[in-house]
């Protein structure tokens, strides 16, 4: 059997926690920022898990 390989493009964008969910960064924070309050890009700063719905499919893009 060969190895399962691992989805680049995820394994970029996701990290896995010592407990084993999944975090992520924050959506709408690459561009058009002057219309954003400071508030808004501070908390966009800040990374969040994955939605449990989610999970299983990050779980196959990244199998360890």
């Amino acid at each position: 059997m060969p190895k399962i390989k691992t989805s680049r493009g995820a394994a970029k964008r996701f990290r896995r926690t010592a407990k084993g969910k999944f975090k992520r960064s924050r959506a709408y924070a690459g561009h058009l920022l002057s219309k954003k309050k400071r508030k808004r890009k501070r908390k966009l700063r800040r990374s969040t898990l994955v939605n449990k719905v989610d999970e299983k499919k990050i779980r196959a893009l990244i199998p360890r």
